[in-house]
């Protein structure tokens, strides 16, 4: 029987193979690169503004919300005029929940939301700043006043600190989510720390949630640079708003 001949690859061949495995390197080492890229970049929410970089959102913790209508309530506030939330309708609102004796988190807030204000420049007259009170021992509209006032809150047109009977209160805090524990008039107040963006029509679109940190004495405090992000930040959804 002839013997056949073996015949090896073509130079042609050779170099066809040569390019497929460089090029495979080549899609190997890119997919490696999107997917380290991927881990090292943060996460962001859907439906945020545009405006928001992905890390002050994720600072401010800021979430978008069903567009619900913001429940209505009659309160007062530091200067003794007693409003409903609803009369607000037709300018943007951004809503916190206070304690007037809050050495915590609620002073930080409070200069978040006066660097906000400043931020906003002429849009400010379309904003519309509101913080209910939390603590059922210290209902009064002075109480309310003396905390806007040592805040720097007062400063702002539009701020209102509503307060009225405890169970007024109750309700408000019920409707809006805020779980507050009172062990005393003389004992920190701990409650739940949002600031909900509201539209002019009156509608629920986001919501933020404050945090601080604390010295080893146990002071409160946040970092300069990240209380003006947060300014910055609260000037931007509610610009975002308010167009």
């Amino acid at each position: 029987m002839a013997g056949h001949t073996r015949r090896g690859p073509s130079n042609l061949a050779l170099t066809i193979l040569g390019v497929v495995v460089v090029l495979s390197a080549f899609f190997a080492i890119f997919a490696n690169k999107i997917r380290a890229d991927q881990s090292s970049s943060p996460l962001r929410a859907s439906g945020l503004p545009a405006s928001i970089s992905t890390n002050t959102a994720n600072l401010m913790g800021l979430t978008k919300l069903p567009a619900r209508a913001a429940d209505d309530f009659v309160l007062t506030d530091q200067r003794g005029r007693t409003m409903s939330f609803d009369s607000f309708k037709g300018r943007t609102v951004v809503l916190e929940f206070m304690d007037p004796h809050c050495t915590d988190i609620c002073p930080i807030v409070s200069q978040e939301f006066v660097d906000a204000y400043h931020d906003l420049g002429t849009a400010a007259g379309n904003v519309v700043f509101v913080a209910v009170n939390v603590n059922k021992f210290h209902t009064s509209v002075a109480a309310m006043s003396s905390y806007s006032q040592a805040h720097l809150l007062s400063t702002i047109p539009t701020w209102h600190f509503f307060t009225g009977p405890v169970k007024s209160l109750a309700a408000v805090w019920h409707a809006y989510n805020i779980d507050v524990i009172a062990p005393g008039p003389n004992a920190d107040i701990i409650h739940t720390s949002v600031v909900y963006f509201i539209d002019s029509a009156g509608h629920e679109r986001y919501a933020a949630f404050p945090t601080d940190d604390h010295t080893a004495s146990g002071k409160a405090y946040l970092p300069v640079d990240q209380i003006s992000t947060w300014g910055h930040g609260i000037a931007l959804v509610l610009r975002g708003l308010s167009h």
